[in-house]
C-alpha cells in the first residue's frame, strides 16, 4: 500500500526520564509542564526508563515497517504510561500504514490533546484529511501548521504550501492557486516550483508537460528522499496513478 507522508514525533517525555524527582512547573505558562508530563515524572525512575525503552523499540520497528510488532511494543509502553502523545501519534501512524484512517485520526487528535501546539501532530492530522479528501478541513489544518513552522524549516514549509495549493485547487480557488504556483522560482531550495508547475499541467490534462516538470525536478534534486514526499502527494491527490490500486480503500486492523 502507498503510504502518506507522516512526521515522527520526537519524544517529549524523554528529557524528563533522567530526573529523579518531580520537577516543579515553571512560573511561565509557556514553560509549565503539561499534567501528563508531571504524571510521568511521578513514576518511579525504573518505570520511566522502561517506558522510554519500549517506546524507542516501537519507533525502531516502525522505521523498518514492522507494523504489527510496532503495535505490540506500543501496547507494552502504554501499560506503563498511557497518557503520552508519542503513544497515540505512533499508533495513529501504524493505522495510516494499514490505511485505517478512521482509526488513525482519533489517535492523532488524542496525541494533540496531550501536548501544546505541536505542528508535527497537526501535520499528521492534515495528512489524514488530505488522503480522505476532506479539503476544507485539510486546508484549515495546513494553514495552522504553516504559521507554526519556523522559517528555517524550508523543506516541510514548502511541502505544506504545496498541499495548500492543491487543497485550494479542489475548493475552486483558481486565482489563489495561480498565485501560489508562482510564489517561488527555480532558484528555491525545494522542489516546490517544479511540482507546482506539474500540478498546473496535470490540471490542464497536459500529461507530457507535467512529466517533463517532474523529470526536471528529479534532475535538480537527485536525492530520492527529497522528492519522495512530493511524489507521494501527487499520488494521493490523484494526479499520478498508484501502483497499489485504490489508495482510499480502508482496511480493517486486527
Amino acid at each position: 500500500m502507498k503510504v502518506i507522508f507522516l512526521i515522527s514525533l520526537v519524544a517529549s517525555l524523554a528529557p524528563l526520564v533522567a530526573q529523579d524527582q518531580p520537577a516543579k512547573p515553571a512560573a511561565s505558562n509557556d514553560q509549565a509542564l503539561m499534567p501528563n508530563q508531571q504524571a510521568f515524572l511521578n513514576l518511579p525512575e525504573e518505570r520511566r526508563n522502561e517506558f522510554i525503552k519500549k517506546l524507542s523499540e516501537a519507533n525502531r520497528l516502525f522505521q523498518q515497517k514492522r507494523i504489527f510488532e510496532t503495535m505490540e511494543e506500543i501496547q507494552k509502553a502504554s501499560e506503563i504510561f498511557q497518557d503520552s502523545p508519542e503513544i497515540y501519534n505512533l499508533r495513529g501512524s501504524c493505522y495510516v500504514e494499514m490505511r485505517s484512517f478512521d482509526r488513525a485520526l482519533p489517535d492523532f487528535q488524542k496525541a494533540l490533546s496531550y501536548t501544546k501546539d505541536n505542528p508535527s501532530i497537526e501535520f499528521n492530522i492534515a495528512e489524514v484529511y488530505f488522503v480522505t479528501q476532506e479539503w476544507q478541513k485539510c486546508l484549515d489544518a495546513l494553514e495552522k501548521v504553516g504559521k507554526a513552522l519556523p522559517p528555517e524549516n524550508i523543506a516541510l514549509g514548502r511541502l505544506v504550501e504545496f498541499k495548500i495549493l492543491l487543497c485550494k485547487n479542489k475548493l475552486g480557488k483558481k486565482d489563489e492557486v495561480k498565485a501560489l504556483a508562482e510564489k517561488y522560482d527555480f532558484l528555491d531550495d525545494s522542489p516546490y516550483y517544479y511540482y507546482a508547475q506539474a500540478a498546473l499541467a496535470y490540471e490542464k490534462n497536459d500529461l507530457i508537460k507535467a512529466e517533463e516538470w517532474l523529470a526536471i525536478a528529479g534532475r535538480v534534486f537527485q536525492d530520492p528522499n527529497v522528492v519522495a514526499p512530493w511524489q507521494d502527494t501527487l499520488v494521493e491527490y490523484g494526479y499520478i496513478k498508484s501502483f497499489y490500486g485504490n489508495d482510499l480503500e480502508v482496511s480493517e486492523a486486527p
